[in-house]
């Protein structure tokens, strides 16, 4: 009989492992980022997510289609105050509670977000700002977790800060050796004793991608996960008895090293962002995407962490879909973080747990199948081509003709005639918006070349759902681009 108990025991046991470790398996994050001209629909977008297993995503910000959709779908929510609205917020506390009232309080009590996270601000410490944002960052936390305490949300909504890696360093490249920016020391310890007094977490914004795209002489496998069995990295750096063997690791535990360092180690920390993007630079494709993504995706499946840290943190892989109407002033690639595109068909092949694959987005609409080109009888060397490509790209994503990207190998006939497609999908496919001075025709034969594919548009129209005021004045956006090409075409005659 006690044996029997035993061997009962064990198996009780063993199931509960079993369950414990399988959690992590469908605990999946993805930002959502909604700058785009013909932006999925939300509806689509959230079943995209739940059909992939993601139950976790974050939000840049307070985007009305996004939000609504994400009601009800048991998918918890990160909410981003964006960085322009840091000095208002901090200024005033009354600021503070009216954005918690509008954005928070509003769509978990009419529409059921599950809201968990307001992020405040987005990487407002990055260098390159030069200080822009430091002073009303921890202020604006405070007067936002007060608005969150007198709306009665503050057990169920925490506050967080996503930073970028470039907060803390190493001066010998050892993680245990790392610490926070001399510059905001002071800055930093304030803010993480805050969110740690607060029941709040720290994001943290991990991108492999970058540093190797900024150094020539970066150890390309450091980049990315070592694959099972495969020899590490001789880039690898000893640190004590610990080997790291890649960037993710080494950067995380600089992290956690810092915070310890400042008595700070219970806090919570998670990724905010990590992810490679697949166009737009030369480091920048498919099959890069395709290996820094699977590498880690296993990781999360496993739950396996990093040396200072055991258990894998909630990962927000950035990004789930393209955006083609984001800033490039980071680079090119910006647009095509990614792991689908911008009508959520899967850039590449990705297997989640079990060797489940990634499937594509469901009841995704288009608008009709024809693409404008340059006509085959306009010579490239017009004088109109060089103004009517350089308008077209002003107000549409052209970043794939850059040196090294899919449509990088394009013949000058092949150059302009994407840059005119791009304009015209962007466009809705307007009538006047193929025109070009008469150097543009509209065809239905696919254009597309080798890795180079020529887009139809989403066509955000038709589906049931509308898209609220952002897409709105996205389609506004548009028909203005239009209106400016007929008076430019007016103009040059």
């Amino acid at each position: 009989m006690g044996s029997s108990s035993a061997a009962v025991q064990a198996a009780v046991l063993l199931w509960l492992a079993v369950v414990f470790r399988a959690r992590p398996v469908e605990a999946l994050a993805a930002n959502w980022g909604t700058r785009s001209r013909h932006p999925l629909p939300g509806d689509v977008t959230v079943r995209l997510l739940k059909d992939n297993g993601f139950d976790k995503a974050k939000l840049f910000e307070a985007d009305p289609a996004a939000l609504q959709a994400l009601g009800h779908s048991g998918i918890q929510v990160m909410l981003g105050l964006p960085n322009e609205l840091l000095a208002s917020v901090a200024g005033n506390v009354a600021a503070a509670e009216q954005w918690v009232q509008q954005n928070v309080s509003n769509y978990l009590s009419k529409y059921g977000v599950d809201i968990r996270y307001v992020a405040v601000g987005n990487e407002p410490f990055l260098k390159s700002y030069k200080g822009m944002f430091e002073a009303a960052t921890l202020p604006a936390a405070q007067n936002v977790q007060a608005a969150l305490v007198k709306a009665g949300l503050a057990r169920q909504v925490r506050v967080t800060v996503p930073l970028n890696a470039d907060v803390y360093e190493s001066l010998d490249g050892r993680p245990s050796s790392g610490d926070f920016r001399p510059d905001i020391t002071t800055l930093m310890t304030n803010l993480v004793r805050f969110l740690l007094d607060s029941g709040g977490v720290l994001a943290i914004n991990i991108y492999p991608f970058l540093s190797l795209d900024a150094d020539a002489n970066f150890p390309r496998d450091y980049a990315y996960f070592p694959a099972p069995g495969a020899p590490p990295s001789q880039a690898s750096v000893q640190d004590g008895n610990v080997l790291y063997t890649n960037v993710f690791d080494a950067n995380y535990d600089t992290l956690i090293a810092a915070l310890e360092k400042h008595g700070l180690g219970n806090i919570t920390v998670v990724v905010g962002e990590i992810g490679w993007p697949t166009d737009g630079d030369a480091n920048a494709n498919v099959a890069s995407a395709q290996r820094f993504n699977q590498g880690l995706f296993d990781r999360i499946v496993a739950g396996k962490g990093t040396p200072r840290r055991s258990q894998m943190p909630d990962v927000y892989v950035f990004a789930l879909l393209d955006e083609d109407n984001k800033s490039v002033d980071p680079g090119n690639f910006e647009r095509h973080w990614g792991v689908f595109n911008y009508d959520g068909s899967p850039k590449y092949s990705l297997s989640l747990a079990n060797g489940r694959a990634i499937v594509p987005a469901k009841g995704v609409k288009y608008l009709s199948k024809q693409w404008c080109v340059l006509r085959s009888d306009a010579s490239p060397t017009d004088p109109a081509i060089v103004g009517a490509v350089g308008y077209a790209c002003q107000f549409a994503d052209c970043t794939s003709l850059s040196p090294g990207s899919s449509c990088g190998s394009l013949d000058v006939r092949g150059n302009i005639s994407y840059a005119f497609n791009q304009f015209f999908q962007s466009a809705s496919q307007q009538k006047g918006s193929c025109a070009f001075n008469n150097l543009a025709v509209i065809t239905t034969t696919d254009p597309s070349q080798g890795t180079c594919r020529f887009r139809i548009e989403i066509d955000t129209g038709r589906h049931d759902r509308t898209h609220g005021a952002s897409a709105a004045a996205r389609a506004a956006a548009a028909r203005g681009a239009v209106v400016l090409l007929a008076l430019l075409a007016i103009v040059a005659v």
